[in-house]
Protein backbone atom coordinates (compact mmCIF):
# COMPACT_ATOMS: atom_id res chain seq x y z
CA UNK A 1 0.00 0.00 0.00
CA UNK A 2 1.31 3.79 -0.63
CA UNK A 3 1.47 5.85 1.68
CA UNK A 4 2.06 9.77 1.28
CA UNK A 5 3.32 10.47 4.37
CA UNK A 6 6.04 7.98 4.36
CA UNK A 7 9.38 7.36 2.39
CA UNK A 8 8.21 4.55 -0.52
CA UNK A 9 11.27 2.56 0.28
CA UNK A 10 12.54 -0.59 2.08
CA UNK A 11 15.28 0.81 4.07
CA UNK A 12 15.36 4.64 5.15
CA UNK A 13 18.27 5.86 7.43
CA UNK A 14 17.62 8.42 10.07
CA UNK A 15 20.38 10.83 10.84
CA UNK A 16 20.47 13.03 13.87
CA UNK A 17 21.09 16.50 13.08
CA UNK A 18 21.22 19.96 15.94
CA UNK A 19 19.21 22.00 13.75
CA UNK A 20 16.64 20.10 11.16
CA UNK A 21 16.15 23.17 8.72
CA UNK A 22 20.01 23.90 8.52
CA UNK A 23 20.54 20.19 7.52
CA UNK A 24 17.88 20.17 4.96
CA UNK A 25 19.29 23.05 3.17
CA UNK A 26 22.61 21.46 3.50
CA UNK A 27 21.41 18.53 2.01
CA UNK A 28 19.83 19.60 -0.84
CA UNK A 29 21.90 22.69 -2.02
CA UNK A 30 25.46 20.28 -1.62
CA UNK A 31 24.46 16.58 -1.78
CA UNK A 32 20.89 16.91 -4.05
CA UNK A 33 18.91 15.27 -2.05
CA UNK A 34 14.99 16.77 -2.61
CA UNK A 35 12.93 17.09 0.69
CA UNK A 36 9.06 15.59 0.36
CA UNK A 37 7.84 16.01 3.67
CA UNK A 38 8.83 18.29 6.89
CA UNK A 39 7.39 18.07 9.70
CA UNK A 40 7.41 21.08 12.33
CA UNK A 41 11.07 21.40 12.97
CA UNK A 42 12.00 18.33 14.23
CA UNK A 43 11.96 15.77 10.83
CA UNK A 44 12.28 15.93 7.31
CA UNK A 45 12.44 13.10 4.99
CA UNK A 46 14.02 13.61 1.53
CA UNK A 47 15.17 11.67 -1.00
CA UNK A 48 17.59 10.69 -3.57
CA UNK A 49 17.02 9.08 -6.56
CA UNK A 50 15.01 5.83 -5.44
CA UNK A 51 16.11 6.19 -2.03
CA UNK A 52 15.43 8.15 1.41
CA UNK A 53 16.74 9.73 4.08
CA UNK A 54 14.84 11.01 7.66
CA UNK A 55 16.55 14.19 9.06
CA UNK A 56 15.23 13.61 12.33
CA UNK A 57 16.75 16.50 15.51
CA UNK A 58 18.66 15.63 18.30
CA UNK A 59 15.81 15.31 20.81
CA UNK A 60 14.84 11.72 22.50
CA UNK A 61 17.81 10.65 23.32
CA UNK A 62 19.33 10.96 19.61
CA UNK A 63 22.88 12.84 18.71
CA UNK A 64 24.93 13.71 15.85
CA UNK A 65 27.95 11.75 15.64
CA UNK A 66 31.31 13.55 17.50
CA UNK A 67 34.65 13.35 15.43
CA UNK A 68 35.89 10.53 18.25
CA UNK A 69 32.45 8.08 17.23
CA UNK A 70 32.53 7.05 13.45
CA UNK A 71 29.26 4.79 13.76
CA UNK A 72 28.24 4.73 10.74
CA UNK A 73 27.97 5.65 7.13
CA UNK A 74 26.01 5.98 4.20
CA UNK A 75 26.50 5.28 0.51
CA UNK A 76 25.12 6.78 -2.31
CA UNK A 77 24.96 6.00 -6.02
CA UNK A 78 25.47 8.90 -8.56
CA UNK A 79 25.38 9.41 -12.37
CA UNK A 80 28.79 10.79 -12.24
CA UNK A 81 30.96 10.97 -9.19
CA UNK A 82 33.38 13.62 -10.50
CA UNK A 83 30.99 16.25 -11.28
CA UNK A 84 28.92 15.53 -7.92
CA UNK A 85 32.88 15.39 -5.98
CA UNK A 86 33.33 19.10 -7.48
CA UNK A 87 29.90 20.49 -6.66
CA UNK A 88 30.03 18.79 -2.85
CA UNK A 89 33.58 19.94 -2.03
CA UNK A 90 32.57 23.39 -3.79
CA UNK A 91 30.21 23.89 -1.44
CA UNK A 92 32.12 23.07 1.40
CA UNK A 93 32.15 19.82 2.62
CA UNK A 94 35.42 17.83 4.69
CA UNK A 95 36.79 15.83 2.40
CA UNK A 96 37.60 12.62 3.64
CA UNK A 97 38.85 10.85 0.12
CA UNK A 98 38.92 12.33 -3.11
CA UNK A 99 37.06 10.37 -6.13
CA UNK A 100 39.29 6.88 -6.64
CA UNK A 101 38.26 3.80 -8.79
CA UNK A 102 38.65 0.36 -6.91
CA UNK A 103 39.38 -2.53 -8.16
CA UNK A 104 35.57 -4.05 -7.41
CA UNK A 105 34.48 -1.45 -10.25
CA UNK A 106 33.45 1.35 -8.06
CA UNK A 107 34.80 5.07 -8.49
CA UNK A 108 34.02 6.39 -4.98
CA UNK A 109 34.74 9.69 -2.88
CA UNK A 110 33.31 10.24 0.80
CA UNK A 111 33.22 13.37 2.70
CA UNK A 112 31.64 14.32 6.31
CA UNK A 113 28.49 16.35 6.20
CA UNK A 114 27.77 19.85 8.24
CA UNK A 115 26.66 17.49 11.75
CA UNK A 116 29.55 15.05 11.16
CA UNK A 117 27.94 12.00 9.39
CA UNK A 118 30.07 10.25 6.87
CA UNK A 119 29.24 10.06 3.34
CA UNK A 120 30.55 7.86 0.62
CA UNK A 121 29.49 8.91 -3.48
CA UNK A 122 29.64 5.75 -5.41
CA UNK A 123 29.46 5.60 -9.20
CA UNK A 124 29.73 2.11 -11.12
CA UNK A 125 32.59 1.94 -13.78
CA UNK A 126 32.71 -1.95 -14.72
CA UNK A 127 30.62 -4.77 -14.05
CA UNK A 128 33.18 -7.19 -12.24
CA UNK A 129 32.49 -10.52 -10.58
CA UNK A 130 33.54 -10.19 -6.70
CA UNK A 131 35.77 -13.65 -7.20
CA UNK A 132 37.35 -11.11 -9.26
CA UNK A 133 39.00 -9.23 -6.21
CA UNK A 134 38.37 -11.45 -3.11
CA UNK A 135 35.01 -11.83 -2.70
CA UNK A 136 32.46 -14.49 -2.47
CA UNK A 137 28.86 -14.32 -4.54
CA UNK A 138 26.16 -15.76 -2.13
CA UNK A 139 23.25 -14.74 -3.75
CA UNK A 140 23.38 -12.62 -6.88
CA UNK A 141 21.95 -9.14 -7.03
Amino acid sequence: MRNRSAPPTSVTPVLSYPNVAAAVDWLTRTFGFVEHVRISDHRAQLGFGDGSLIVADVSQGRSAPTPASDTHSIMVRVDDVDEHYQRVSAAGAQVVSTPETHVYGERQYAVIDLAGHRWTFTQSVTDVSPEAWGGTTVTPW
